[in-house]
């Protein structure tokens, strides 16, 4: 009680002072239902007007001006400040799903430079468009100003940091994608272990050498059209009948004829080069869907190979 003022303790102590017999059983009640409140924590809600109208009741209004500036300030620098961090194409998506009063308000909010990188993602309509609202654009009462900014935050900072952990997974599987082999099986082993939900979907994420049988055909010519004859051959040494004639089948006739003579005949090779030779392979279609020039993934069954 040490904590309240002078006009709470006369409230307080009158009422103590006024209360009649309260029976066990109200006591455990109210003991009850505070403690479930207090466990699930209270709904309650605020915007600053809330704020400057409980502020009002007992400060000075230059004082009250003075804090709600720092309130609404802090409040308005913390989410379009950070907007304008993300990355302009993000931004852009994000605005192209959105009404374009919706987009004009908010690269009114946002830095200038980061407004003016995000319109030129923007199609030249729209762009159009947009600029013409944010000309005409008023100004919002704090209360729609606030509900706006908290469903801003949800819908597109709180996605951009999902999206962040889905694009952690994705950098974690290049890394492995690289690896040997064997360090590849270890590790994913440890992660099973430790975190089984990430290592399914790294898993997902992986490709290597034994997943090329899996690609389009399309896919699978188009690759082996940028690899030497010589590194087909390494490649190939170890693999299994069926594999091998899956990858003999996506190359020209000529081609086909000579490396077929040469893992008949050639010289055998230490497994250190043909891991090297199929790591090559392996990086260059990863680079080549990166690029867009073939597909990891058959999306017709009929195109699909199984094995």
């Amino acid at each position: 009680m040490k904590y309240f003022n002078p006009d709470e303790l006369k409230i307080v102590t009158r009422a103590i002072a006024d209360m009649r017999a309260v029976s066990s059983s109200q006591i455990e009640v109210a003991v009850e239902e505070f403690a479930t409140q207090f466990a699930t924590g209270a709904n309650l809600s605020g915007t600053p007007s809330d704020v400057e109208r409980l502020l009002s009741e007992f400060m000075p209004p230059e004082k009250v001006a003075e804090i709600m500036n720092d309130v609404l300030g802090a409040a308005n620098h913390s989410i379009w400040d950070r907007i304008s961090s993300v990355a302009e194409g993000i931004i852009a998506t994000y605005i192209l799903k959105e009404h374009p009063q919706v987009a004009a308000l908010i690269l009114t909010k946002v830095k200038p430079a980061c407004a003016a990188k995000v319109m030129s993602h923007l199609p030249e309509n729209m762009r159009n468009g947009v600029m013409r609202r944010m000309l005409t654009v008023k100004p919002i009462v704090d209360e729609t100003m606030y509900i706006i900014e908290h469903t801003i935050h949800d819908d597109f900072m709180m996605n951009l940091a999902r999206n962040a952990a889905a694009d952690s997974h994705a950098r974690i599987a290049d890394i492995i994608n690289k690896m040997e082999r064997n360090d590849m099986d270890s590790v994913l082993q440890n992660l099973s272990a430790t975190r089984p939900k990430s290592a399914e979907i790294l898993k997902g994420l992986l490709f290597t050498f034994d997943d090329i049988v899996g690609l389009p055909p399309r896919s699978r010519t188009t690759l082996f059209d940028k690899v030497p004859p010589d590194k087909v051959v390494l490649a190939l040494k170890g693999t299994d009948p069926d594999f091998r004639d899956i990858i003999l089948g996506s190359l020209g006739a000529r081609v086909r004829r000579m490396i077929e003579q040469e893992l008949n005949g050639g010289e055998p090779s230490s497994q250190r080069d043909v891991q090297e030779a199929r790591r090559a392979i392996t990086d260059l279609a990863l680079d080549l869907a990166g690029k867009g020039e073939i597909e990891l993934n058959s999306d017709s069954e009929e195109d699909a190979y199984l094995r």
